[in-house]
């Protein structure tokens, strides 16, 4: 193990210090070390882990959750832990952030082009830790140099030709509900092996959905464009081909920041409609080994009085519960965690101990006690202003600053809690 992952649990200095400049500073977890300060979500992971991402999703099956919690209560934290084990069973795993430029989810075609474009295979502490490389480039030479050591070990055993097992192998991809799909992809992995940089150049184009002109890609039977009519029909081929290229399917985790207030009416509803519809293809078939989590801030988007949305709060109606209810479509964050002033004192707890390895440093225990408790509870009589979690460990590293210069608890007014 290198000396950035070197430590117990492979918590050492550089990624103790770049956890605590992370979550000191913008209040967010960092992609990697939210792992040791997590607290509350774990009987929550666990039912998501046993009975879903390790069961019935790698099984054949598909599901959406909505989590919900407002600014800086835990949203981005639980969908990269959700993540993480998602990755440990081996999906491929799309994290986005939906905004109203880039991605709103009034626009399957927009969200399409962005699934695609964070792609990312599962991830070792290590490759977290020093960066990894995201999208559907990155999972076609992927797939490319996995076949490619296939067909020579084959080769190698039988006296057979490689390109003889590649084609074979080209040739027998399943039909996929988009053929242009399929045969985008075909072209991209012949494309590689053959060093051909400008056809996998077009053929990357076409599969990020940026529509490259049809006259260049009809030699290859590409014929679809990527837009609204096409949108489900590409997610779902997308879905089918990370199955076929050996993983156990795709996890989507989109996190919706705060786009619903600016949207039109007409954006809400095209909004509504088509989260509808995700969520009755994830009841058919050919919507296999995917697992759909969307974060909101709030249910408001909801109320509206159409068909629409009465038959959107039906199918959200039912509240996700490890013990009682796991089938339940709505992870409520506020409720899932226990009593929150526990939770706020375990979070202060792990931090101190990531930052005492940070900074090479140990705090009096009894200072820190106190000085946890007051923040805590300083914190959370804020809980209607802002998002009281991220307030909370901001307003905890700050303390933990002062009390490695002074040696003395930190009162929640020493970092502006009152």
């Amino acid at each position: 193990m290198s000396k950035v992952l070197s430590g117990e649990g492979g918590l050492g200095p550089h990624v103790a210090r770049k956890i605590i400049e992370v979550v000191g500073g913008q209040g967010n977890p960092p992609e990697y070390g939210f792992q040791y300060f997590t607290v509350g979500l774990e009987a929550y992971l666990s039912v998501l882990d046993r009975e879903y991402l390790g069961g019935f999703i790698k099984e054949g099956g598909s599901a959406f959750k909505m989590v919900i919690g407002g600014y800086g209560t835990g949203k981005t934290h639980f969908l990269y832990s959700v993540r993480d084990l998602a990755w440990k069973h081996g999906f491929v795993v799309s994290y986005l952030t939906l905004s109203p430029e880039h991605s709103p989810f009034s626009s399957l075609e927009k969200v399409y082009k962005e699934i695609v474009l964070n792609l990312t295979l599962p991830q070792s502490l290590e490759e977290l830790v020093q960066g990894y490389t995201a999208g559907i480039e990155n999972v076609l030479r992927f797939w490319h140099y996995k076949k490619r050591e296939q067909a020579k070990e084959k080769a190698k055993a039988s006296g057979s030709s490689a390109w003889d097992d590649i084609f074979a192998y080209l040739s027998s991809l399943s039909s996929y509900e988009s053929t242009s799909f399929r045969n985008a992809v075909r072209k991209a992995f012949l494309s590689i092996a053959m060093r051909h940089d400008e056809d996998f150049s077009l053929m990357l184009q076409w599969l990020k959905g940026e529509n490259p002109p049809r006259d260049l890609l009809k030699d290859d039977a590409v014929f679809e464009r990527i837009d609204r009519s096409t949108a489900f029909k590409m997610i779902r081929s997308l879905m089918q081909w990370t199955r076929e290229i050996g993983f156990s399917g795709l996890v989507i985790l989109l996190d919706e920041a705060e786009q619903i207030p600016s949207m039109s009416s007409r954006q809400v509803d095209l909004m509504v409609n088509n989260l509808r519809e995700v969520i009755d293809e994830c009841g058919h078939e050919n919507f296999r080994n995917t697992m759909w989590f969307y974060a909101v801030p709030d249910e408001e988007f909801v109320h509206g009085r159409t068909l629409v949305y009465e038959a959107l709060r039906q199918r959200l109606a039912t509240v996700f519960d490890a013990k009682l209810n796991p089938t339940g479509v709505k992870i409520y964050l506020e409720r899932i965690a226990g009593d929150p002033m526990d939770v706020l004192k375990g979070i202060g707890r792990k931090l101190a101990s990531i930052y005492e390895t940070a900074y090479n440093t140990k705090f009096d225990q009894n200072a820190l006690e106190k000085t946890i408790n007051g923040i805590s509870l300083g914190a959370y009589e804020r809980k209607l202003e802002t998002g009281y979690k991220r307030l909370f460990v901001q307003s905890t590293i700050k303390a933990f600053h002062v009390m490695r210069e002074t040696g003395k608890p930190v009162s929640k007014h020493e970092v502006d809690l009152e």
